[in-house]
């Protein structure tokens, strides 16, 4: 069974659970499943649902804080759903923000 083939069994399977009314642990005994194996799928499906554009708002800088190795105007600040930010230059590398943004978002 390819990727998108699994996708669709557990999403089905998800969406059965749900309206089930039924407890994971029942449902998946029921059905001979591993209960660690749906909880898996079950975070897989929601991380690929999210949406891959966020919403963007254009802020007037703070003057009265300066960081020491940006000067003003020249760092882009991005900030997460966490209350974290990452500053970085206008020239990033787009590929490498998403790697990294990736990385921060799910230690969350």
């Amino acid at each position: 069974m390819n990727q998108p083939e699994k996708q669709v069994k557990w999403r089905s399977l998800i969406a059965e659970q749900k309206e089930s009314g039924q407890s994971v642990a029942a449902f998946c005994r029921t059905r001979s499943l591993r209960e660690g194996l749906f909880y898996y799928w079950k975070k897989q499906l929601q991380e690929v649902a999210r949406p891959q554009f966020v919403e963007v708002q254009l802020a007037k800088p703070d003057l009265s804080q300066r960081h020491s190795r940006a000067v003003l105007g020249s760092t882009i600040e991005v900030r997460l759903r966490n209350g974290r930010s990452l500053m970085v230059a206008p020239e990033f590398d787009s590929s490498h923000l998403r790697a990294l943004l990736a990385v921060v978002e799910s230690e969350s």
